[in-house]
């Protein structure tokens, strides 16, 4: 019986010891935290790569810039990861295309109350760029919402950081954001501000109404008489700025934006042809698509057809007119327009019921 003990004793001390290295696999043991993950090394400064330095050296021989100044600035920022997440399409494609999900965004009450708000307090500039460049109003302000909320959300990145990222490190549009950072430099020179001073979006579209930096060397203008342009502070040059933009680009005063459509048939071959409008009324009709509204009083301006396609639901279709394509001028998607656009409808809305 001694012996029968005490090998009961030893098994149960062998189980007690397995049970304690499991456990000890399970669990750190106490006083030895688990080992830390190395973090991610930095990115190096952009001043220290080579194409960098090319560029650097670019725009001194073409624009005269100063090597030195450039190296200074171009060492103070590294390739951002956030900017690079931002700007990759999405990676679940049924995530990437959804009208409803995308109105819901810009046509709601928040951003038609401050809106109304918008409209209210800078009502004489919004009604003199209107009297200059023909563009109404409520398309205006709606161009301001969906931008930034009237300014409320301008981009807290480095725009020389940002763009330098999408110049170098994001080859499917390296080329245009090399030139927009070109373009950046020259603006920054130009209007006498360092260049690390601004913060913009992730793509590094700067102030009210978000305008990249080739738009506000083009488009821009000083419509508050301060001899200056200003899209971060002030309000009244955005407002210019973003009508100016829209009338050098086609915009019609008084023409209609877009109308509903009725398909019948297979549309693909005439969203294929693009957004830009081509056809006239009649030969959408012979083409199976119906507009609403009174056909008579569009005449005989063409048109394009807009498919606004959400996941599970049917397709909304629209035909576009000049004034549409003037708005996808500003962000090439037929969302982005037809959000202005029918927020620029509910504003108006509203606006004259405050009237009333």
């Amino acid at each position: 019986m001694e012996n029968t003990a005490l090998r009961n004793r030893a098994s149960r001390a062998r189980r007690a010891i397995l049970l304690f290295a499991l456990a000890g696999l399970l669990l750190p043991a106490p006083g030895h935290a688990a080992k830390p993950v190395s973090p991610r090394p930095r990115p190096p400064a952009f001043a220290t790569l080579p194409e960098v330095r090319a560029f650097i050296v670019d725009m001194h021989e073409q624009y005269g810039f100063d090597i030195a100044q450039l190296n200074a600035d171009f060492s103070k920022i590294r390739s951002n990861e956030t900017v690079l997440r931002a700007i990759r399409p999405a990676a679940v494609p049924e995530l990437q295309r959804s009208w409803q999900r995308y109105r819901e965004r810009f046509v709601n009450a928040r951003r038609i109350g401050h809106g109304l708000s918008f409209w209210e307090h800078n009502a004489a500039a919004l009604a003199r760029a209107q009297a200059v460049y023909g563009v109404a109003p409520e398309i205006v302000v709606a161009i301001i919402g969906v931008e930034t909320e009237y300014g409320r959300n301008m981009g807290k990145f480095s725009v020389l950081e940002a763009l330098a990222t999408l110049a170098f490190n994001y080859p499917p549009r390296a080329p245009f954001f090399r030139a927009e950072l070109e373009h950046y430099l020259l603006l920054a020179r130009e209007n006498r501000f360092p260049a690390l001073a601004l913060k913009g979006s992730y793509a590094g579209a700067i102030g009210i109404p978000q305008f990249m930096p080739s738009s506000l060397r083009n488009y821009a203008v000083d419509f508050d008489g301060d001899e200056r342009i200003d899209l971060s502070r002030s309000t009244s040059d955005a407002i210019g700025s973003v009508a100016r933009y829209l009338q050098l680009h086609g915009w019609q005063a008084g023409a209609p934006v877009a109308v509903p459509a009725v398909v019948a048939g297979d549309p693909t071959a005439l969203i294929t042809a693009g957004i830009k409008p081509a056809l006239s009324l009649a030969e959408f009709a012979q083409a199976g698509v119906g507009v609403g509204g009174d056909a008579t009083a569009l005449g005989e301006r063409p048109g394009a057809l807009i498919d606004l396609v959400s996941p599970d639901q049917p397709t909304e279709y629209w035909v576009g007119f000049a004034n549409f394509y003037a708005i996808t001028r500003y962000n090439r998607s037929s969302f982005y327009a037809m959000a202005v656009f029918q927020l620029a409808e509910a504003l108006r809305d509203a606006h004259r019921q405050t009237r009333e």
